[in-house]
C-alpha cells in the first residue's frame, strides 16, 4: 500500500538541493543539523499544520514523499506534548523518493487548503 508522507518547505530549499551537485541528491532542512529529523505529515494533518505553522508565507512548496523508498527510520512521535503522532525522517531525504512536488500557495486570509 502507498502510504505517502508529505513535507513544507520552501521553492528555494528544495531547489538548493537539487542544485546542490552532491551524489546522491538528498534534502536537508535548515532544522536538521539541530534536530536531527526531517518534519513530516500524514495527508490528513497537511493543512493544519501549514496553517498552524507556515500561516501567510509565501514561496512555498508540499513534498509528496514515498514513505515505503526510504532507507532512514521514520518514527511517529509527538516532541510537543499533544497525543497526536507526526512521522519524522531521521536522516537527509533523497530526491528520488519525492513522488511529487506541488506548489503550497496560501489563500488571500493567509490560510492554506489542501493543493491537489
Amino acid at each position: 500500500m502507498f502510504d505517502p508522507l508529505f513535507h513544507i518547505t520552501t521553492h528555494d530549499e528544495l531547489q538548493q538541493a537539487q542544485m546542490s551537485g552532491a551524489s546522491p541528491l538528498t534534502y536537508r532542512p535548515k532544522g536538521f543539523a539541530t534536530e536531527g529529523f526531517i518534519h513530516c505529515s500524514h495527508r490528513h494533518q497537511v493543512v493544519a499544520t501549514a496553517n498552524r505553522i507556515f500561516k501567510g508565507q509565501t514561496n512555498l512548496v508540499l513534498l509528496e514523499i514515498a514513505r515505503s523508498r526510504l532507507t532512514c527510520p521514520v518514527i511517529e512521535e509527538n516532541l510537543e506534548g499533544g497525543t497526536e503522532l507526526f512521522p519524522h525522517i531521521y536522516g537527509p531525504l533523497p530526491l528520488e523518493v519525492i513522488v511529487q512536488v506541488y506548489d503550497f500557495p496560501c489563500g488571500e486570509d493567509g490560510l492554506f487548503e489542501w493543493p491537489i
